[in-house]
């Protein structure tokens, strides 16, 4: 790393040709939930990003061993209505456009969470279907005979232990977590190894483009290790013989891309879709394979903090309550990078019931479930989890009604007083 210390390297292509982008200090894990007995003894831990000048990737260098990071986890994907629809339409569509015959096929999903995406492809009559994750309280939720549960992570031994039992597979998923993985380079020899010659992976992950455009530096803690640009991940993938044969723009998370990867070998790879090289066009444009671009993001993630504070410490100096909206690890990003905690917050909402009770790590605030508007209604509620906005609102008009107003923090901080405004 520039300056600092060069043993550090590239997790996509060992370079040593890092350039430190933005450093967090030390901070709490952002999804290691506490109990009131834990807040005291509280490890903190260091965040810093990185940008490889030889292959583009940005990058978190401070790695935490992932069974502290996801084996007991707090996420449930199946419990935001969002999600749990996007999901039901991806299983048509992988279904039906790239399973010959699901009755013959073998499909997995590592990172598959609590089922989203599982439950509806049980439907489709598939030969094989494996869900493949750490987290032991969330995959315990899944009860489907037509589903087979590895409740570990996806690497060389989960890989062998597939093949061994089901044979290759022709289809391989994984949804907001090809950004999470310890070692990138073992999970991907891990894909190439368990897909059939000519079957495909197929993944959604946070874009790049729109967390530096829109200033989404929430997206950034360690749990999310990469941060990727069709770029980076072209290069990544070229290692390991592999390419990029179609990408797509989705909305979930406040704006991700669903890449089509396969073996250079396949079919997949002899008609490869425009948008590929779109892509790469865009980002070339907009200077993503420069460092030049991600200090300038530094930058303005800087003034955005300072927006949000000014706001805040306004309201409750003209004597106005403050609660929060979405206890999720892009919320404890914000929450610790503003230095919000329990002084400028009541409490904070979610609609995940395991999360009540529980305090956020680093900013230490109580956890409630969103019955409290009814009966304890802040003046203002910050909607850390922004990108939800929608279906917020609508759970919660009634609070919009009666005069309660909502802050949107990103992209830009900015005052909702209804559902019209949104």
């Amino acid at each position: 790393m520039n300056n600092e210390n060069r043993s550090v390297k590239c997790s996509f292509c060992d370079s040593k040709n890092l350039v430190k982008i933005i450093d967090f200090g030390r901070v709490g894990l952002a999804g290691a939930f506490l109990s009131f007995n834990q807040i005291k003894n509280e490890i903190k831990y260091p965040l810093r990003i990185c940008f490889c000048e030889d292959c583009f990737a940005v990058q978190v260098i401070d790695k935490i061993d992932p069974d502290i990071l996801f084996s007991d986890y707090f996420y449930f994907s199946s419990s935001i209505k969002t999600l749990s629809d996007h999901f039901e339409t991806l299983a048509d569509l992988v279904t039906n456009e790239y399973l010959s015959d699901p009755k013959e096929s073998t499909v997995i999903e590592f990172g598959c969470n609590d089922g989203v995406l599982l439950e509806p492809l049980a439907k489709k009559s598939i030969k094989n279907l494996i869900g493949i994750d750490p987290a032991s309280n969330v995959v315990k939720k899944i009860d489907n005979n037509s589903i087979s549960i590895i409740n570990n992570f996806f690497n060389d031994e989960t890989a062998n232990e597939i093949i061994d039992k089901y044979g290759k597979a022709d289809l391989i998923l994984a949804n907001n977590v090809y950004a999470h993985i310890y070692d990138m380079k073992e999970v991907t020899r891990s894909i190439y190894k368990t897909l059939k010659d000519d079957g495909i992976f197929i993944f959604e992950v946070h874009y790049l483009e729109k967390i530096i455009s829109e200033f989404q530096y929430d997206m950034i803690y360690h749990e999310h290790l990469y941060y990727h640009s069709i770029l980076s991940l072209r290069n990544h993938f070229d290692l390991y013989d592999m390419g990029i044969s179609k990408v797509e723009r989705i909305n979930t998370h406040g704006g991700s891309i669903r890449v089509y990867a396969s073996k250079k070998i396949s079919s997949y790879m002899n008609n490869i879709d425009q948008s590929v090289e779109e892509f790469i066009k865009l980002e070339i444009s907009r200077g993503y394979q420069k460092k030049e671009k991600y200090i300038n993001f530094a930058n303005a993630i800087s003034d955005q903090k300072n927006n949000l504070l000014k706001l805040i410490n306004t309201l409750k100096a003209q004597g106005f309550s403050l609660a929060g909206y979405g206890a999720s690890g892009r919320a404890n990003t914000i929450l610790q990078f503003c230095k919000i905690n329990s002084n400028h917050l009541d409490y904070i909402i979610d609609d995940a019931p395991a999360k009540e009770g529980f305090y956020t790590p680093g900013s230490h605030i109580l956890i409630k479930s969103r019955q409290v508007i009814s009966h304890d209604p802040p003046d203002y509620i910050i909607i850390f989890a922004w990108s939800f906005i929608q279906e917020i609102a609508k759970k919660n008009n009634s609070y919009l009604k009666k005069g309660g107003k909502f802050i949107l923090p990103l992209p830009n901080v900015r005052i909702i007083s209804s559902i019209d405004e949104i």
